[in-house]
Parts: C-alpha cells; structure tokens; sequence
C-alpha cells in the first residue's frame, strides 16, 4: 500500500470509529433500545443529543489537547474512548449511565473528527489533497454502512452482544490505522476576527448541520417503528444512507476541483433539502429516497467544506476547520435537545422533527448564497 492511501486510509479509520460508528451506529439501535425497553422515545432521542453534545466539546478540545499531547495521541485517545463507551452500554444501567456514555463517545468523536481531516491534509502533496479528502471523510458513511450490517446481525443475540460487537470494531480499526497515523508540523495560529464569507460559510454549514439532526437520529426509528417496517427495514434505510454517504464524500472533493468549491456547497445544500422534504412523504419509496439522498449530501457536504476551507484559509486550514466543526457541532448539539423535546412533546411525531430539518436546511441555503 502507497505512503499516501495508507495515511488517507489512516484517517478514514478515524472517521469511520468516531462518527460513522460511535455516533451514527447509534440510528439504527434507537429503535433496537426502544423495543427492548431499556430507554423510552424521548429518552433514546436524548442520548442521540448527549453524544452531539460530546461531540461539540470534542471539536473544540481538540485544537487545544493537540499541541500538548500531539496529535497520534489525541486520535488514540478518540478511539479509546469510541470503543470503551460502547463497551460501557452494554451494561442497562438506566438513561443516566448510558447519557454519561453516549456524551463520551461524542467526546471522542469529536478528537477524531476535528483532528484526522487536517493532520492527514498536511502531510499530503498539494495535488492529492482532493482525493486524500474525500476518502478520510468517506470513513463516516463506511462506518454508517458498516453499522446498518453489524446492528442486525447483533440485536438478535441481545443489545448487550450489539454493544460489545460495535466496541470491538472500532478496537480492530484502531490496530489497522494506527501505525500510519501522520504527525503533522504544528497548526499555524488563527488570525483574529473572522471576514464576512467566512461567518456565513460557519453559519451555513451550522445550519446544514442542524438541518441534519432530524434524519441522522431518527430516520431508522421512523423507517421502523413511524412506517411500522420493522428493525430490519429501519437498519436497511440506515445502510442506504451509508451508501449516500460514501458516494457524496468521494464526490464532493471532485465536484469541489471541478464546479469550484462555492458552487459545490451550494448544490450539496440543495440536495439536502431535497432528502428532507422526502423525508415528510409517509411512504417507504420516498423514504429509501431521502435515505440515499440525505446520506449524499448532509455528509457529502463535509468533503466540500473541507475543500472550500482549504481553497479559503490555505496553510490555516486547520483553524477554519476547527471553526466549522465547531460551529457544525454547535448547532446539532443545540438542535438535537430541541428536536428531543419535541419528539417527546408531540408524541413522538417524526414529521414535526423533520419538518425542522426542513427549515433549517432552507436557512442553510439561504446563508450559502453569501459565501
């Protein structure tokens, strides 16, 4: 294997521990949890807010820990917490316990996410940045598709065994990726103040974020238990948005090179807003429909944003990443509570949580026509 698709492959591990499986292998067991009656509606809908949460305080940590404790560091400490966190649910030891959990696992969600893109770029030649970015941040929808299998080959043995499962994937990504993790030179400082384009691109990708709460927390459970499909139909509409995920990242760095960068991130908003206006059709082919769409673009936007911010910040890249991320994680952990709140206040009615997404995804495009 080249120097450059082990380290890019490095960093897709990374991605795929901490957001593909520690956050979103979570979608498919909302319903798995509800059924078994280890947490109720509302409450599987707070744990899916206590992890964005986590995540958030990931985002930011993680651009101060780094120089301390370098960045291999930082990763192994995302992947550990990734892995012990799922170890630590296998255990029904209330809403509590698994809150605490969940919101850790966000924690190192949040290392791995915010450092790996970056730390990868860095060491990449210029003329490869592209495709390098695409692939680390392909790793999110190979997690959720390796999820939407794993989940039902597991649930059926018991939630605990589904727990355990998903703890020891992410132990064996950890053994794989490790060695070719990059030690990249020290990010440059952010400059003070943020330029007006930058507020908005923060702003819109924010927005897109929290766009996406609704079908990245409850899309399974809607396929499942909304629909009255099943588990196994709730995991088949969480693969095929995995799928999406991984075709809208390897897409989004080409269509940033190609359309530009602006132009992409325009068109990926579109698109989101597509999969949730799908999302409120009470029918199962509108719903594979937004699954596939909603995975394109609410991840594929990722691997745009981060060219956009490489084409914007240059060599402090990094910053600006760690800003959008930041922002990113802001709003989805804001948005999360919100949407938990109403899912339980509505008697958990899937159409007010997407029809939020929906809103949020218009303000989103609406902001993106001022980057």
């Amino acid at each position: 294997m080249s120097g450059f698709l082990a380290t890019a492959l490095s960093g897709a591990a990374a991605t795929c521990s901490g957001l593909g499986l520690a956050r979103f292998a979570y979608v498919p067991l909302f319903p798995a949890m509800v059924a078994a009656g280890w947490v109720d509606g509302g409450g599987a809908g707070l744990l899916g807010a206590a992890n964005l949460a986590g995540y958030l305080a990931g985002v930011l940590a993680a651009p101060r820990l780094a120089p301390r404790l370098g960045v291999r560091r930082c990763l192994a400490l995302g992947m550990a917490l990734a892995a012990l966190s799922f170890a630590a649910c296998a255990a029904n030891l209330g809403l509590g316990w698994f809150a605490l959990w969940r919101g850790l696992s966000g924690l190192g969600g949040g290392f791995l996410m915010g450092l790996a893109g970056p730390a990868v770029l860095a060491v990449i030649p210029a003329s490869r940045r592209g495709m390098a970015s695409g692939i680390v941040v392909a790793g999110v929808g190979s997690g959720i598709a390796l999820g939407s299998l794993l989940v039902p080959l597991l649930v059926p043995l018991g939630l605990a065994w589904a727990w355990l499962g998903l703890a020891a994937a992410v132990l064996g990504f950890w053994a794989l990726a490790a060695p070719h993790w990059p030690s990249p030179p020290a990010m440059p400082p952010a400059r003070p103040g943020a330029r007006p384009k930058a507020a908005a691109l923060l702003l819109a990708y924010g927005l897109s974020g929290a766009g996406m709460v609704a079908p990245m927390v409850y899309i399974a459970d809607l396929a499942a238990r909304g629909l009255g499909l099943g588990l196994g139909a709730g995991a088949l509409i969480w693969l095929v948005f995995g799928g999406g995920a991984i075709c809208g990242t390897l897409l989004g760095g080409r269509a940033a090179d190609r359309i530009g960068a602006v132009l992409a991130f325009r068109l990926w908003l579109v698109a989101q807003l597509g999969a949730l206006a799908l999302g409120l059709v009470p029918a199962a082919p509108a719903l594979l429909a937004a699954a596939a769409l909603g995975g394109f673009a609410g991840v594929g936007v990722t691997a745009v944003t981060l060219a956009l911010v490489r084409q914007r910040a240059g060599e402090r890249a990094a910053a600006l990443w760690s800003g959008t991320s930041a922002s990113y994680g802001v709003c989805q952990a804001v948005v999360a509570f919100a949407l938990a709140a109403l899912f339980a206040a509505t008697g958990e009615s899937h159409q007010a949580v997407f029809g939020a997404g929906l809103v949020l995804s218009a303000g989103a495009l609406l902001v993106a026509l001022k980057v």
